[in-house]
């Protein structure tokens, strides 16, 4: 009987054959693909303006009449970036008022880099598979089309979109930055 070696790479085992145009090609030729939609906090409106937008929101859902996946995902941010544009904003502040709250925004954000608090963005797709890649793309332009009728920006997931996703799923949301050994010589 021959012994079969079991892989300890996870890329052996999943079925990913390529990841190209914003879609995921699995070894038996399906597609996996979806849209990206940008946040909106419903939470800042009133009740009713609330209570609308989730009956608009039951509505979609109940449109889409195929399987598909809601994938929340949050993404490190790193905020070097936005912490030096507050303190250029800091050094050309008009008057004492204004700087003390910019100064104010940059120990918040300090603060969120020494805690072992995490800066994240959250990320929403909405993603679902299929056979046939034009009814990949009819059901990409449907789903963008009926999110902007209820005031969402969406688009396709990009290549980065669906690595970042993969990555996330089999690594438990663990990001592997492995960088350079120096020895001291």
């Amino acid at each position: 009987m021959a012994k079969t070696t079991q892989s300890k790479y996870s890329e052996d085992w999943v079925p990913v054959k390529n990841i190209q145009n914003g879609m995921i090609i699995l070894d038996n030729n399906w597609y996996v693909t979806g849209i990206k939609v940008e946040p909106k906090n419903i939470f800042i409106l009133d009740g009713q303006t609330q209570n609308n937008i989730i009956f608009n929101f039951r509505n979609f859902y109940n449109t889409i009449d195929y399987e598909f996946w809601l994938i929340v995902a949050d993404r490190p941010v790193d905020i070097n970036l936005y912490l030096s544009e507050l303190q250029l904003q800091f050094d050309n502040a008009p008057s004492q008022a204004v700087r003390k709250l910019i100064s104010q925004d940059i120990n918040k954000a300090e603060s969120f880099q020494t805690s072992a608090m995490n800066v994240v963005d959250t990320e929403y797709f909405i993603m679902f598979r299929d056979k046939n890649l034009e009814i990949c793309q009819k059901r990409i332009q449907t789903l963008i089309s009926n999110l902007a009728s209820l005031g969402l920006v969406s688009r396709q997931t990009s290549d980065d979109d669906l690595k970042f996703l993969l990555q996330n799923f089999l690594n438990g949301g663990a990001k592997n930055e492995f960088g350079t050994v120096m020895a001291n010589v």
